[in-house]
């Protein structure tokens, strides 16, 4: 996890004070000892009483869940240090991550949950109709725009999984899109899609605009929840800061309206 040095809003930060506590009362307490023996050094799990090899089958397992629970506990500590530092109290009880279904429509009478399933078989960085520029490199993808790159550099920092531009079919389109970047959101076992938009002063943009919102709409998502929108123009660069609202809206709203709007 790389530190957290950009602002997360007050109801996502609190939804994942709640996760990180709500996972480690799940898992097992496991602790890892190191042994000599014949001259190597060994680690061996213990939980419960029971000794188990980290090598052995159930060794590996619950040293993956050491693992686990390590990297909850450094979370729960940079945010519950952010937390306090910034608010009062503790936080937001109505934050629960529970699992979610949002469903993407993807044909007359298919649909797919947008879960951890759906986001690990979408392929990463799969548009390759557009030119792209090597001064917008970031972590081994070369982005289409110096605001692309700034949001993917956000939503690294703050431990948010995401593709960009896979490729993803939608109810009426005849071939598969590729929006900007979609999101995992483990806290709900959800995903969300996010379309940036470099607004120009051009009809044709703007009936491009138009078409994505239909799109998404007629594939039953829900834009500001399920699909969030950024933008910018020649003369009002997107500064990244505009982003943490967006997102904690369509995290937040999606707290609140859970599994709603399956028909």
């Amino acid at each position: 996890m790389e530190s957290i040095d950009t602002y997360i809003p007050k109801e996502y930060l609190a939804l994942k004070i709640n996760y990180c506590r709500k996972r480690l009362q799940e898992l097992p307490v496991v602790k890892i000892y190191h042994y000599r023996q014949d001259d190597l050094f060994k680690r061996r799990a213990v939980v419960d009483g029971h000794k188990y090899d980290v090598d052995s089958p159930l060794g590996r397992g619950f040293y993956e869940i050491w693992q686990e629970r390590d990297e909850l506990e450094r979370q729960l500590n940079c945010y519950e240090a952010t937390w306090y530092c910034h608010f009062n109290g503790e936080p937001l009880q109505e934050c629960v991550p529970n699992e979610v279904k949002r469903y993407l429509r993807v044909s007359y009478d298919q649909e797919v949950v947008m879960n951890k399933t759906f986001f690990d078989s979408l392929k990463n960085d799969d548009n390759t109709r557009h030119e792209k520029y090597k001064n917008n490199f970031f972590n081994g993808i070369y982005y289409r725009s110096a605001a692309e790159r700034d949001i993917a550099i956000y939503y690294y920092r703050n431990g948010i999984p995401f593709k960009y531009e896979p490729s993803i079919t939608l109810f009426g389109i005849p071939k598969p899109i590729n929006p900007d970047f979609v999101l995992y959101i483990r806290e709900l076992n959800t995903c969300k899609i996010h379309e940036h938009l470099g607004m120009k002063e051009s009809s044709d943009y703007l009936r491009n605009v138009k078409t994505k919102y239909g799109n998404y709409s007629n594939s039953g998502l829900v834009p500001g929840m399920d699909v969030l929108f950024t933008y910018d123009r020649d003369d009002l660069p997107f500064d990244i800061r505009c982003l943490a609202p967006v997102l904690n809206s369509a995290v937040y709203g999606t707290v609140v309206c859970g599994n709603c709007g399956k028909q």
